[in-house]
């Protein structure tokens, strides 16, 4: 049992289908005489037909007919261009045709050349003895397009089929079968099937791209037309070999061997005894040689072969639903038609029926033929007959199919289906439109996340994002068209008028089934964000100005559902809220040209009675503008609080450090700033707030708590130090008594978890990957309860630093005095801004905290009026700007300083 766990944490997830199938057909040169060209297009352009063809199996890249009269005229156009496939079209000049092969073929060696003719007994009798060394394959043509797809995947298939086993474990069904009348039809009927079925799997992927990308891993056919050629086939790919056609009669040793296929089937099952092998003869009595396990027998002739073929294929070779029977009677206990309903039923199937499937490789046959290689791999190798109790075979099982949906589910942007999101599921959308900037953020994150496993090297700790929805902006555009809005909204209107308008308006109809089963999967709060177009944008940065809301978790669903429903026309109001168009004017963009995704995700934190809040969360940038000490410009800065980060947003108190030098922090350097410069409350979502009536101030449900607070929910014992007024000393830790000093101690300084080394990691990456400096909002929630491991690091948001490239290295002590307008000793960093034409400046004499509020109207006042004049600015003054505590600075917001 240990060893199966410890594969199942080493399990492979070698399944990058966009490095499948890179050699492609694209290109045929067809040689044939005018009259036979005619013949075959039939008054329609053959391109036309293939096209169709492919069209109809949801296929790509069709390829291009090139069309030439004779060999002269061949060798001319492959001296111009490329070519991956020829093919001859003899008519009655066979002879002719093979010797023309043999002289093309040393031109072009790795050019396969298909002969197409017309059978007749002539034509029969002239191929046994023919040398068709040049020829590559020989088929009937009877005038069916369908064939030529079937040449050209014949073609792809054995071109492809050695480095797609090799890159993740590509099936192979091998058609065994000398007779060129008998493959001719069979093949388009064959490929047919295998892909309708791959277009079937393909919709276990999670958008449609990937859903294409599927179809590249459906299984290989390989035609073999002798015993060795077969058993070289089976030799090369016994691992993958998902199943077996195979005729009775057909030459073996150079000779026809009546009894060819039994000795094939019987060498098979000598080295897999469970290998599905269906053996078709025109002689009904060769269906004795079927009657051994995992065989079937189809006569060649019937009316409804095809019809036929494709069942059995269906049944032994693991396409179509998977069928749990009772192995005594036969009869069905379970269908199961995907891999989630699989993992909702292993629980449940009866003792036998597992036994039987798994020990005859069903599953792990049925997973193949879906693509899902390294799942499919991983339960082969479960000798079920080893464990008395099915139990432990049913947990790896369950823990595989969970560990490779998450795996799949990171870095992919899915298609929300309310059918298929549950707790495994990561980041799906619901619309056509733009992701908006904090959804193409998490999506990137998420990426990244993906592509860099080395980010979850630490044994206690997974990073991750939250589970996330976005509403993308065709969602937006619907619900505006459709009631309405855009003439209320674009009115001067109080912020309050303009939400009313919009909490009575009806969200699009076909939000509803969708929200609801996203609720019903959620068991935790909801965060509600904005994600516009302009958001996050590189050069003119909107985060902030858009509303954000928190709604409690309620088991009731319903009730979860309203409260959803009525956070999502909030967010949609807020683009039109005053602040919201005051920005958009100072900035030159058009209000009505906006478009508002929205991001739909769980709260990162854990409930302490009726609050809800992270053990703390963060803001981080690549750039710091202001190092200090040892800090350098390029080592990245962060900041970091208990509880929730609106606090963080809003300006509060919070612990500054550079992740390259955490040890080294201003704040606890001495004991003074320590009491005076570190945080003392923290915001926490309150549960018991379910009011349906939204307010403009998106922060109506959250608590503003003291610090002590968070003592008795457990939340302190890693981030907090305790000052001891008896001894004036600050002791790391939560010890009895003494006020709580948020210090970070244990973290940044005993490394109990690693958030340094996270930090650089993931600002060093965002910034490589984004090629400019980043700035990413996070949360942590030690102890958590939502992982495999211990804590969680939850990614909430990347976006790029707006930095301005105009900065100069003079030293200004040696600027002459005239030339100065304003000099201080206490400003960090220095830069060019030009186009200044006034400074707004708040005396530092007689400053009182009291009128911070005041102040910010007045600022306001003038931002209004310069804006109009459209003179830009400096504005200068104490304090911490922006603060939602105007006992801390001046609690200007955006708006209040756009110009």
């Amino acid at each position: 049992m240990d060893k199966f766990a410890l594969d199942l944490e080493q399990m492979e997830m070698r399944d990058s289908f966009s490095n499948l199938m890179v050699k492609r057909v694209y290109n045929i040169l067809l040689i044939a005489s005018k009259y036979d060209s005619f013949i075959l297009e039939e008054d329609g352009r053959i391109d036309e037909k293939i096209f169709n063809e492919y069209t109809q199996l949801n296929l790509r890249y069709p390829p291009r007919f090139m069309q030439v009269v004779n060999e002269e005229a061949a060798i001319e156009q492959l001296q111009k261009h490329n070519f991956e496939l020829i093919i001859f079209m003899p008519g009655d000049k066979s002879q002719q045709a093979f010797e023309g092969a043999k002289r093309i073929k040393k031109i072009s060696p790795n050019v396969p050349i298909v002969m197409l003719t017309p059978f007749s007994r002539e034509v029969s009798q002239y191929l046994v003895n023919a040398d068709t060394s040049a020829i590559d394959y020989v088929f009937s043509w009877l005038g069916n397009t369908d064939l030529l797809l079937a040449i050209v995947k014949l073609i792809e298939d054995k071109m492809n089929v050695e480095e797609d086993v090799k890159s993740v474990g590509v099936q192979v069904i091998m058609l065994v079968e000398d007779s060129i009348r008998f493959y001719s039809s069979i093949l388009p009927d064959l490929y047919k099937y295998v892909l309708e079925q791959s277009r079937n799997f393909a919709t276990e992927a999670l958008n449609a791209h990937h859903r294409t990308l599927r179809m590249r891993g459906r299984p290989k056919i390989l035609l073999a037309r002798s015993y060795e050629e077969a058993t070289a086939i089976y030799k090369k790919y016994q691992d993958n070999m998902l199943g077996v056609i195979s005729d009775v009669s057909f030459t073996r040793n150079g000779m026809k061997d009546s009894l060819a296929g039994q000795k094939l089937s019987e060498f098979l099952h000598q080295n897999d005894p469970v290998l599905p092998i269906i053996i078709d003869s025109s002689e009904a009595s060769n269906k004795k040689l079927a009657e051994g396990p995992e065989m079937a027998f189809i006569q060649k002739g019937s009316k409804t072969f095809p019809q036929e073929l494709r069942q059995l294929m269906t049944n032994l070779f693991g396409f179509g639903d998977f069928v749990f029977r009772d192995p005594k009677t036969g009869q069905e206990v379970a269908r199961i038609h995907d891999l989630q309903e699989l993992q909702k039923a292993i629980f449940s199937i009866p003792d036998d029926s597992l036994r039987y499937h798994f020990e005859r490789n069903h599953a792990s046959r049925w997973l193949f033929s879906r693509a899902m290689f390294p799942i499919g791999r991983f339960i082969k190798h479960i000798p079920i007959q080893a464990f008395t109790d099915t139990m432990p075979v049913r947990q790896m099982l369950f823990d595989a199919i969970v560990k490779y949906r998450k795996i799949k589910n990171e870095g992919v942007i899915a298609e929300f289906q309310k059918g298929r999101f549950d707790k495994y599921s990561n980041y799906a959308r619901i619309g056509d439109g733009s992701l908006g900037g904090k959804a193409r953020g998490l999506a990137f994150l998420s990426a990244m996340i993906k592509r860099h496993p080395e980010l979850n090297r630490f044994a206690d700790t997974q990073v991750m994002i939250p589970k996330t929805l976005v509403l993308c902006t065709n969602v937006f555009d619907e619900f505006m068209e459709q009631n309405n809005l855009y003439d209320i909204a674009l009115q001067d209107l109080p912020n309050e008028e303009i939400l009313e308008a919009f909490r009575h308006a009806h969200l699009p109809e076909m939000l509803f089934d969708d929200l609801v089963a996203f609720v019903e999967v959620v068991k935790k709060p909801i965060a509600v964000r904005s994600s516009s177009l302009l958001e996050d944008a590189h050069y003119q940065p909107f985060a902030g100005i858009y509303s954000t809301y928190m709604i409690p978790y309620d088991e009731d669903p319903k009730i979860m559902l309203k409260m959803l429903r009525t956070a999502i026309k909030g967010v949609y109001a807020s683009v039109f809220f005053d602040q919201s168009k005051a920005y958009m004017t100072a900035t030159s963009n058009v209000i009505d040209q906006e478009k508002m995704a929205v991001v739909i995700e769980e709260v990162c934190g854990s409930s302490y009675g009726n609050r809800f809040y992270p053990t703390f969360s963060g803001v981080a940038r690549s750039l710091n503008y202001y190092p200090i000490g040892q800090e350098e410009t390029t080592d990245g800065i962060a900041n970091v609080a208990l509880g929730l980060g609106k606090y963080i947003v809003d300006g509060g108190l919070t612990l500054r450090f550079s992740p390259k030098h955490p040890k080294h922090i201003l704040q606890m350097s001495t004991m003074e700033y320590a009491l005076r410069e570190t945080q003392t409350s923290f915001l926490a979502l309150d549960l018991n707030n379910k009011n349906g009536h939204l307010p403009v101030d998106d922060g109506f449900n959250l608590l503003k708590l003291p610090v002590k607070e968070a003592e008795q929910d457990g939340t302190l014992d890693q981030i907090a130090s305790t000052f001891d007024p008896y001894d004036q000393v600050i002791r790391d830790g939560i010890w009895e008594g003494g006020r709580k000093i948020i210090s970070f101690a244990h973290i940044l300084e005993n490394e109990t978890f690693p958030l340094a080394e996270l930090l650089s990691d993931i600002l060093k990456l965002g910034e490589e990957e984004m090629g400019r400096h980043v700035e990413i909002e996070f949360a942590v929630n030690l102890n958590s309860q939502d992982t495999d491991k211990k804590h969680a690091f939850y990614l909430l948001q990347i976006r790029p630093i707006v930095d301005s490239k105009e900065q100069f290295n003079e030293n200004l002590n040696e600027l002459p005095k005239e030339d100065l307008l304003m000099r201080t000793n206490y400003a960090l960093g220095q830069g060019i801004a030009s186009e200044i034409f006034d400074i707004v400046y708040v005396s530092g004499d007689n400053f009182n905290a009291t009128q911070n509020q005041l102040c910010a109207y007045e600022i306001d006042k003038i931002n209004k009026q310069l804006t109009q004049e459209g003179r830009n600015y400096v504005l200068i003054g104490p304090g911490r700007w922006g603060s939602s505590d105007p006992w801390l600075g001046i609690p200007v917001r955006w708006p209040n300083i756009a110009s």
